[in-house]
């Protein structure tokens, strides 16, 4: 799935790993991000094959459109919600 276009995710930018949440939940300004910038993963076809993996972190103002920005929908199924 990597490379179609980098994908935006919850989390708000931190500069480094340092005191992340330990959980699962998205990294929010309350957590000290920098919510004014927000995180793309995973490269898209338009960058060179290193961006296209999701370790890889960008960050863009949460505002930015383009061809090459896009967002995964994930749903889970109601028969294996726990």
């Amino acid at each position: 799935m990597h490379g179609n276009v980098w994908e935006w995710v919850e989390d708000c930018w931190h500069q480094r790993y340092y005191d992340a949440p330990k959980d699962v939940q998205a990294w929010l300004e309350k957590n000290g991000g920098e919510c004014r910038s927000r995180v793309l993963r995973g490269g898209s076809w338009y960058n060179n094959q290193g961006y296209a993996r999701s370790a890889f972190r960008g960050r863009l103002d949460p505002n930015y459109r383009n061809f090459n920005v896009g967002f995964r929908v994930l749903c889970s199924s109601p028969i294996f919600d726990h």
